[in-house]
């Protein structure tokens, strides 16, 4: 089979593998949609970072190769020894993590701190190749109404479920997405879905400006023109906003998080930084605000799957492009790092 495996950093290279047999336990399915994520995009730039630098406790994979991808849609084409819930045919998405399953953190279902904890695309092959193997629990049928494309956006759209729970909206809040990214779209559509009374979006690039608009956010700042601190407290009688999502993962976003949320504000964080990032402690010590952070997700893929199906979350909009594999570095990856403006998120089709 055809697949794109990662060797180290900046090294990238589609090639031949051996099509995978499922264990006991394991599915093979054959990967209809993958998408690129920003995870992916870090590995290849900077990596190893998720990918395990020693063997990993239940993969035993240590750096590469490994086959990266892990936002897809799939179809059943062999379900292994012990498996019942599938069937040859079947259409299915699947959840990154790979899991113990014995741990206190796993018994708890807090699943994305298993004391083991992996993830599909990093520590295990993942779905840039024609076909994959994956543990049973890891899958969730598609039905009829989630198109293979919108398939594979369960993955990031359970993200973005997972940071608004943890930001703990309630209902008539007023929130702030900064950062109009994939992730940052996705959570501006899953606080409207949650009840937010109006979302407000920050982001320096005019055309995700726009999408934002478009996708429902009641005003959007470009951090570059205006203070969105005092733009907001103007819009707000000078209260600012309950929750914010940092979603971009630096100092200027997680800054700008704090500026636009009032007092007794929750900002949560749901970008990854490389670096280290300074607290204004004073400023969150008066106002006695708190700092969440959301990393990845636990259950949420069944109501990442209601969403999609019925239409409260709009994928369509984000697609920039959409690319055969063996284009997946000069057409998908250098794209993205090079003209973010232009891209938000790019399909492979293996």
């Amino acid at each position: 089979m055809k697949a794109a495996v990662w060797y180290g950093k900046g090294d990238l290279r589609i090639e031949n593998a051996p099509d995978p047999t499922p264990g006991v336990g394991q599915v093979k399915v054959r990967i209809k949609v993958c998408g690129i994520c920003g995870s992916d995009l870090h590995e290849f730039r900077e990596g190893p970072f998720i990918i395990p630098s020693r063997p990993h406790p239940l993969t035993n994979r240590q750096g590469g190769p490994v086959i990266l991808g892990h936002e897809f849609s799939a179809e059943v084409v062999e379900p292994g020894s012990g498996v019942t819930r599938f069937k040859a045919g079947d259409r299915v998405t699947m959840n990154a993590l790979i899991l113990c399953g014995e741990c206190t953190y796993c018994r708890r279902g807090a699943y994305n701190m298993c004391l083991k904890l992996g993830s599909t695309g990093f520590a295990a092959d993942g779905g840039f190749a024609e076909f994959a193997v994956l543990p049973n629990y890891s899958l969730h049928r598609l039905p009829l109404s989630v198109s293979d494309d919108k398939g594979s956006f369960t993955e990031p759209v359970a993200v973005a479920i997972r940071a608004v729970k943890r930001s703990r909206l309630q209902i008539g809040d007023t929130a702030v997405v900064v950062g109009a990214g994939p992730i940052g779209l996705l959570v501006l559509q899953v606080c409207l879905a949650a009840g937010a009374s109006r979302v407000f979006v920050v982001e320096p690039m005019k055309a995700r400006r726009e999408l934002a608009t478009k996708l429902g956010a009641v005003a959007v700042f470009d951090p570059g023109e205006v203070d969105p601190g005092k733009a907001i407290s103007d819009l707000t009688e000078g209260l600012r906003a309950e929750v914010a999502f940092d979603c971009v993962g630096n100092q200027p976003a997680f800054d700008t998080a704090i500026k636009v949320t009032g007092r007794r504000g929750i900002i949560c964080v749901a970008g990854l930084s490389l670096k280290p990032i300074q607290v204004p402690f004073m400023r969150l010590w008066g106002h006695e605000k708190e700092i969440i952070f959301s990393s990845g997700y636990e259950t949420e893929f069944s109501a990442a799957i209601s969403l999609l199906a019925d239409g409260r979350i709009e994928v369509e909009s984000l697609i920039s492009a959409r690319i055969q594999l063996v284009d997946l570095v000069e057409k998908g990856f250098m794209p993205l790092i090079q003209e973010a403006n232009r891209y938000v998120k790019i399909l492979v089709y293996p």
